[in-house]
């Protein structure tokens, strides 16, 4: 699952590792993003130090035996931690799909956290360029949902989704326990907070936020990306 920051993308693993047959892995690729970029993200030593930063050798663990000889391994990927020095051939021997969010919501949310907001910061630039990748490969649109269709109707979206998955629904993916995972990164304590609040998916609510002034040189071209994909995604 190809996500971008500040999305359900943390509720989506928590859905799947609902499931009895599913082995979940958090954003597996990040250890190798923190080490070739070196950017200020909390906890970067402990996370380098925690995770395997080969990317190479990260990617023979994802498209090898599924942990545990669960039927499903539920991957949750970052698009903005596929570097351009990472081998995209892996990626036709796993099924993929994209999480989408408004870029409106998405560049708020980030300009909250970040002191400037750069383009590539949104991972949208990624994202496309992954799907495109993933349709030209192989000839056929690869499942797309919308966040905010998701929070607002995950007992239709969800079924939806597995179906284009060719997985078996499970009702256990509409609610989960609250708490930790033993799944989640070394990261958790940094981000998760209110998602091991959660039980569900919660409602989609409006912001009353205006994307900041400093951002609107982006948005144009965020929301050109998100409308390429969006009129692919998977209806309610």
């Amino acid at each position: 699952m190809w996500s971008g920051p500040r999305n359900i993308s943390t509720a989506m693993m928590r859905s799947w590792g609902s499931r009895s047959d599913t082995f979940v892995c958090d954003e597996p690729l990040y250890a190798h993003y923190l080490k070739a970029t070196r950017l200020p993200h909390p906890g970067i030593d402990e996370i380098i130090a925690a995770q395997e930063s080969d990317w190479q050798k990260v990617v023979e663990w994802l498209t090898g035996p599924t942990p545990e000889n669960r039927p499903v391994f539920y991957q949750k990927h970052m698009t903005h931690h596929m570097l351009p020095t990472i081998g995209r051939d892996w990626l036709d021997h796993v099924t993929n799909a994209f999480l989408i969010r408004d870029p409106r919501d998405m560049i708020i949310s980030l300009a909250k956290v970040l002191p400037e907001v750069r383009i590539e910061d949104t991972g949208l630039p990624q994202q496309l360029a992954i799907f495109q990748k993933v349709c030209d490969r192989q000839g056929s649109i690869p499942a797309i949902i919308d966040a905010r269709d998701v929070q607002n109707q995950p007992e239709i979206l969800m079924p939806k989704l597995c179906e284009s998955l060719g997985v078996a629904f499970d009702p256990a993916m509409l609610a989960w326990a609250p708490g930790k995972r033993a799944t989640d990164g070394v990261w958790a304590k940094y981000w998760y907070a209110n998602v091991e609040k959660t039980t569900r998916f919660e409602p989609y609510q409006s912001k009353n936020d205006l994307v900041p002034h400093e951002c609107q040189a982006i948005l144009d071209e965020c929301l050109a990306i998100y409308e390429q994909m969006a009129k692919h995604r998977i209806q309610p």
